[in-house]
């Protein structure tokens, strides 16, 4: 068992890991990393799955429709679309052509969550002014809820946290992310935008009242941060407590059903199904096709209680969104529930690391405890948590609200229009071959 405590862990501040990566611009800081066999392993799994065409992530292989409809949630985009033209004019030729996509763009599914760069997509918010950077977190906040982005604010203070306890900043800090435009900010036609980078991944499509924030990625290492004038906090709290609490309400015999693996690092695990980088999580990075099958024990089987605290997990996985989609969101979870399983991997007392996962056919939210990567514990520990937001059958990144719209509004021509919205059929804009958005870094740096 590691240390409960993270300070235990820290690596000698004259280790060569970090000694050698002190100064680096964090494009030259990625170069071995990524030339490095583990490294460039990963890499090729993940473009090789980002050059499939998008289905969605599914059950059994395939997609079930009818699932998702447009609607006006009750989102006002009106903060958000000015937020978006006041950005545009704090940038100049060359950045606004590296941060705006068409809406359709294949960029929406080149995220990642470590810390060094692997792409050169959009703009970095660490090369942009100050200005700029504030009106970027201007748009993500007029997108979002306050405790959601205060979430997410907090994500980004971890890593600058983690930078100063290795001076590490010019490689880990509060602006070292990605940020993406997609579409034209408007009221009535479909746009939005990503961030990304270490520990935190947002992607936020929005057509007028209507909002899909998903994927979303968000972790830290360490969770428990004290610096200065942000004063002390942890992340994941409410995610972690909330999904230990209903394991624990549950009799033994559910507790059996929802356990599908004894062991973080089981034997009896199936090849594939822990993976060094995601450990348990099946909805990271890449993973936009994945097939995940239904584990555990159905929310059927709750009783009035457990089923409320299972919706009241939901809900502390998507306070980011903003209170119309967020209550629209939770109400089409509640009316599935009979389809809505929970699985759990590894122990059940309040010291033990653990992995969740709440699996409905719209929506699925993972937590997960891991080892360390910038701490050296080698078992996974509270103290480094990864969270994922899913929405299976084909609506993440609001790929088939958009593709509605399009046959909605767009009535003439929309067989081609929908087929590469939706990304999978015809002459879909969403292959990575298919568009060319240069970038002054592509030639050193994209893969």
């Amino acid at each position: 068992m590691s240390s409960k405590n993270f300070r235990d862990n820290l690596l000698a501040l004259d280790s060569p890991r970090l000694v050698n990566a002190r100064g680096l611009d964090p494009f030259e800081y990625a170069k071995p990393i990524i030339a490095s066999d583990k490294a460039r392993a990963l890499i090729d799994t993940w473009q090789a799955l980002y050059q499939h065409p998008y289905t969605g992530i599914t059950s059994n292989g395939e997609v079930e429709p009818g699932l998702f409809h447009l609607a006006d949630e009750g989102f006002n985009p009106v903060p958000a679309i000015s937020a978006a033209q006041r950005l545009l004019t704090l940038l100049n030729e060359g950045e606004r052509r590296a941060l705006q996509y068409p809406i359709d763009a294949h960029q929406w599914r080149d995220w990642y969550n470590p810390e060094f760069p692997m792409n050169a997509n959009g703009v970095r918010l660490d090369y942009l002014s100050s200005q700029a950077r504030e009106a970027v977190m201007n748009l993500v906040r007029a997108s979002m809820s306050a405790e959601g982005y205060l979430k997410t604010e907090r994500c980004r203070i971890a890593n600058l946290y983690l930078g100063e306890l290795y001076d590490l900043r010019n490689i880990m800090n509060e602006w070292s992310y990605h940020f993406l435009l997609f579409g034209t900010p408007s009221a009535t036609e479909p746009w939005g935008w990503n961030l990304y980078g270490h520990h935190l991944a947002l992607n936020c499509m929005m057509i007028g009242g209507q909002m899909v924030i998903s994927p979303t990625f968000m972790g830290a290492e360490p969770t428990i941060i004290d610096r200065g004038p942000h004063g002390a906090f942890s992340l994941f709290d409410n995610e972690e407590s909330f999904g230990l609490q209903l394991m624990q309400s549950l009799p033994p015999h559910l507790q059996a059903h929802a356990t599908t693996f004894k062991h973080l690092k089981d034997p009896a695990m199936p090849e594939g199904r822990w993976h060094f980088a995601d450990e348990r999580q099946q909805g990271a990075a890449y993973r936009d096709n994945r097939v995940i099958p239904h584990e555990g024990v159905c929310a059927a089987q709750f009783s009035s209680g457990q089923q409320a605290q299972l919706l009241k997990i939901v809900d502390a996985f998507i306070d980011y969104l903003p209170q119309g989609p967020r209550d629209t969101r939770l109400r089409q979870v509640e009316s599935m529930l009979e389809r809505t399983w929970f699985s759990w991997i590894g122990g059940h007392g309040d010291d033990d690391a653990f992995y969740y996962r709440v699996h409905s056919p719209l929506l699925m939210v993972e937590f997960d405890h891991h080892c360390g990567v910038w701490l050296s514990n080698d078992t996974p520990a509270k103290y480094h948590i990864h969270t994922v937001v899913r929405t299976p059958n084909g609506n993440d990144y609001g790929k088939d609200l958009l593709r509605q719209h399009y046959l909605k509004e767009h009535r003439q021509g929309s067989t081609h229009m929908a087929a590469h919205a939706a990304g999978g059929h015809g002459h879909s804009h969403d292959h990575p071959q298919d568009h060319d958005h240069s970038h002054p870094h592509d030639h050193d740096h994209t893969h």
